[in-house]
Formats: structure tokens, C-alpha cells, sequence
């Protein structure tokens, strides 16, 4: 079985969304957040003060996400339908191969 991490950084505000659409998809295996702090590159917004540039740190969530590669096209379009909202810093999706999982309870090789 050919496993994946769907890893995401998304808006806080999102959270609710997004868990109602990760529980919408049938088998859907869990998810682990982790609350982290970003900035979008500045290439990517206007005129800015210094001031600006140095607290522009906001609040985000990193979603991770291990499932099998046939569920990586549901997951990526449930997060990605579930956060957007057209705005600079909506954040990212990507896809990570896994090359071994163990269950640390049984220590049974998942992938």
C-alpha cells in the first residue's frame, strides 16, 4: 500500500470548514493541526512600511494528513475547496511520499 502526507497551511478561520469537509470523505483516516505563525512573500503584496514588514507575522494552522495515494485527490480538494477565499495568504497544499509508518500501540508496519 502506497501511503502519502497531505500537509496544508491554512487560516485559522477556516478550521471549521475544513473539518466538515474532511469528515465528509468516506474512510477519511484523521488529521493532526499544529498552530504555527507565517508571512506571505513580499513579492506578493503591495507598498509596505517597515513597520509592517516587521510584524506581519499571522496566525495559521499546518494540516497533516497520512492516507493512501488513492485518497490524496479528495483530501487536496476538500482542503483546498474548504479554505479558499480568494485572498494573499490563503495558504498551500502539498504532497509528501511516505517511505515507512508504524503504529507505535502494535508496532505494525502501515506502509
Amino acid at each position: 500500500m502506497t501511503m502519502k502526507e497531505i500537509r496544508a497551511i491554512v487560516r485559522p478561520s477556516r478550521l471549521e470548514r475544513l473539518r466538515d469537509a474532511l469528515r465528509a470523505i468516506p474512510n477519511f483516516p484523521g488529521v493532526t493541526l499544529f498552530r504555527a505563525e507565517g508571512f506571505t512573500a513580499p513579492a506578493a503584496i503591495d507598498k509596505r512600511s517597515v513597520k509592517e514588514e516587521l510584524t506581519d507575522f499571522s496566525d495559521k494552522v499546518m494540516v497533516c494528513v497520512l492516507a493512501e495515494a488513492s485518497m490524496v485527490e479528495p483530501i487536496r480538494a476538500a482542503i483546498t475547496t474548504a479554505c479558499h477565499s480568494g485572498q494573499v495568504g490563503d495558504g498551500l497544499v502539498w504532497v509528501v511520499d511516505i517511505a515507512e509508518i508504524h503504529r507505535i500501540r502494535d508496532g505494525q508496519s502501515l506502509a
